[in-house]
């Protein structure tokens, strides 16, 4: 049976992608999957050699063919998105442009032109990739600018990584998935065997987390959560840990400040690749999570 774990945050800034590396490291050649598509950064430190790139396709794009465009301003009226802006052209002749970052590709002014002048191909919103990394395959991701359906990318990277782990093998997926509790964050949740939230002992991290934790009981995941840089703050800490355990989640384990993260990071390493002394901290966290699966490698 093929066990995925998803690391996520209430807020970004936690230190969750250095902690999905290194259980990465800990999980002993897992599938990796990078679903924060938006800001992908995992590949900073697994170094990673693409073997396959593929395009992705999501909604439509509206755009005018200029030529055959009679400047009636049809579509500029009912467009609600303010995405088509007139212009003039040299001659003085109206022009209408769609500006592609405004479009939300409704397709109003495809289905009301009267001149069936506007085109309504398939939008390209990024590409997502599968590779190889020291620690085992990775499937990843890169969200065009301004690019829409994170969240259907994200199901696409998941759904490759768990076939991955099935045709390689693999009984665990771990995956780095997106902070907040958004529609990229239920993608990358769903379905999942445990979540594990990163936070930090703040006010916004304390906030952040009942927000994700209320996500992770409506859809019944079992859910852990670690604070990360605790030693900054230990009331808070504590507080953090409380409010947790009355939302029904475990205490994965405490991680201190360490600046021997930032370090490893420079080496492009995972900071439990290295002597570092909250390395320990994170061996303590990965037991937490899967000592009853039998899933901590023999060492």
């Amino acid at each position: 049976m093929i066990k995925e774990l998803v690391i996520i945050s209430g807020k970004g800034g936690t230190g969750k992608t250095s902690v999905t590396a290194s259980l990465a490291v800990l999980a002993d050649r897992p599938v990796i999957c990078d679903c924060d598509v938006d800001a992908a950064d995992l590949h900073l430190v697994l170094e990673p050699e693409i073997l396959q790139e593929h395009e992705f396709r999501s909604g439509h794009e509206a755009f005018i063919r200029q030529n055959d465009c009679t400047g009636c301003g049809i579509c500029a009226d009912l467009c609600r998105f303010g995405a088509i802006r007139m212009e003039k052209k040299e001659d003085s002749d109206t022009l209408f442009v769609i500006d592609p970052v405004s479009c939300e590709g409704c397709g109003v002014c495809v289905h009301f032109c009267p001149e069936k002048t506007i085109d309504f191909p398939e939008s390209l919103c990024g590409k997502w990739f599968v590779s190889k990394t020291r620690l085992g395959p990775m499937v990843h991701a890169r969200l065009g600018v301004a690019a829409e359906n994170s969240g259907k990318l994200v199901s696409t990277v998941r759904q490759e990584a768990r076939r991955l782990a099935e045709t390689g093998g693999h009984d665990r997926v771990i995956i780095d998935g997106p902070p907040g509790i958004g529609c990229p964050v239920i993608a990358s949740v769903t379905g999942a065997a445990q979540i594990l939230v990163v936070t930090e002992p703040t006010v916004s991290g304390e906030h952040d987390l009942e927000r994700v934790l209320g996500l992770a009981r409506h859809f019944q995941i079992p859910a852990a959560v670690c604070v990360n840089k605790w030693d900054i703050n230990p009331d808070m800490t504590g507080r953090i840990e409380a409010k947790a355990r009355s939302a029904g989640a475990s205490i994965a384990g405490r991680i201190r400040y360490d600046p021997a993260v930032t370090r490893a990071q420079v080496l492009q390493k995972t900071v439990v690749e290295t002597d570092a002394a909250s390395a320990s901290d994170i061996l303590d966290v990965w037991k937490n999570l899967s000592h009853s699966e039998g899933m901590i490698r023999k060492t």
